[in-house]
């Protein structure tokens, strides 16, 4: 499902400001001036006995004071969309886990639920976009604990390992996983999530199986809301 995008206020509000009578004045102004100038700086070289010395004194007061006029209207424009891109500035995500989750030194890991933890991904994913999530894990789930539509309408298929800190997520788990997660659950994106980290040979069979692993450094950072969630990723 794709979700709408709202304007912020002070776009439209710049927007409908984009015409400003001071600058239209001012810019009819400069050019009636110029035109003076030219005017008398002709006048001048045409009569006989006259000295061109105060035309061209005007002509370059003239071009002075329109380059100066020109180089501050520019700087208003760029402090303006300067001090737009900090009102609409998006603001960062509110955590859904404890910030602290995935890091290494965090003792909490430990303490999470593991079906708290099912349902903590599965309203990450909501948070960020995604559609028909469900919370799927329990007994009977062949693999699959979340399962939603990423935001780009690719099936997602996670499995969630809440591990404590040095409990590693071995090649086993990514095995049982890789059974099921594209031959049952018909995964465009599978994943494994855990507050913990990967060994190696999980790792080399992820890659294998095309089974992106999420590990405790990246979940934090989703959950913060500094770093991607996992869709959002480059393809495998």
């Amino acid at each position: 499902m794709t979700m709408p995008v709202r304007r912020h206020p002070a776009v439209a509000q710049r927007r409908r400001q984009a015409f400003s009578l001071r600058t239209t004045a001012l810019g009819f102004g400069l050019v009636a001036l110029v035109i003076w100038g030219v005017a008398l700086t002709f006048r001048t070289a045409v009569q006989p006995h006259s000295h061109p010395l105060g035309a061209v004194l005007t002509l370059l007061a003239l071009l002075l004071l329109s380059t100066a006029a020109i180089r501050g209207s520019r700087m208003r424009r760029a402090a303006r969309g300067t001090a737009l891109e900090a009102v609409v500035a998006p603001e960062p995500p509110a955590p859904v886990l404890p910030p602290t989750v995935g890091a290494p030194e965090a003792a909490d890991c430990a303490d999470i639920d593991p079906l708290a933890f099912e349902d903590a991904v599965s309203r990450l994913c909501e948070r960020d976009g995604c559609s028909d999530v469900r919370v799927v894990g329990g007994a009977g789930d062949l693999g699959a604990d979340v399962l939603a539509t990423t935001p780009d309408g690719r099936r997602l298929v996670i499995q969630c390992k809440c591990y404590g800190p040095g409990h590693k997520v071995g090649s086993q788990d990514l095995q049982r996983f890789g059974g099921t997660c594209y031959a049952v659950h018909d995964a465009e994106l599978a994943v494994v999530v855990t507050t913990s980290e990967f060994t190696d040979p999980a790792l080399g069979y992820a890659e294998q199986c095309a089974i992106l692993c999420f590990d405790g450094t990246f979940l934090r950072a989703w959950n913060n809301g500094t770093g991607p969630a996992p869709w959002e990723l480059p393809a495998l």
